[in-house]
């Protein structure tokens, strides 16, 4: 097939810290996290120029501008990635080709609801408290939904995002400024 549009997204290593990584480890954190995305973007993009429209978001992490203890592997790959390909977006924006980064902060999915643990239960209770705990520092007050960040990424998968390209975008309820 020939896309037009393509979303890079990868959940990321687990929480470690960078002590407990060996060789094996930081280049599977790498190969996911940066290498995978470029491969995929480099299937695709020739045919997008050609056809002169294409749109590539990947979906990072707001680690690429806060790296989070214990997610150093993931941020130094995703930091990585948005390095590589900010340079890349510059070579295809006048063939109507854009490569964009989404950061999300905290956002209601399962994974930042948790419990982590597979096959585990919480007490709703315990669950709204650590929902409040989470989203306290958030400039909204609130976390955001899956359905904001998808309309955003819609966006930048459409027509109407033709000018922007090279960006980290933050999806993060102004969290980080």
């Amino acid at each position: 097939p020939d896309p037009d549009i393509l979303v890079n997204n990868n959940g990321g290593p687990p929480l470690r810290d960078f002590r407990e990584l060996d060789r094996a480890k930081i280049l599977e954190g790498v190969t996911q996290n940066m290498v995978t995305p470029i491969e995929l973007i480099q299937a695709v993009i020739d045919g997008m120029a050609k056809r002169g429209f294409g749109r590539i978001v990947n979906i990072t992490s707001l680690s690429v501008y806060v790296p989070i203890p214990g997610l150093d592997l993931s941020s130094g790959a995703r930091a990585g990635l948005t390095s590589f390909l900010a340079g890349v977006a510059r070579t295809v924006i006048d063939r109507n080709v854009t490569i964009n980064s989404l950061l999300p902060g905290k956002l209601d999915t399962d994974r930042l609801r948790g419990p982590h643990e597979a096959g585990t239960l919480e007490d709703p209770a315990a669950a709204a408290a650590r929902k409040a705990r989470i989203s306290a520092d958030v400039p909204a007050k609130r976390l955001g939904t899956a359905e904001e960040f998808g309309q955003i990424c819609a966006f930048l998968c459409s027509v109407h995002a033709g000018y922007l390209t090279g960006q980290n975008i933050p999806v993060d309820g102004g969290l980080y400024v």
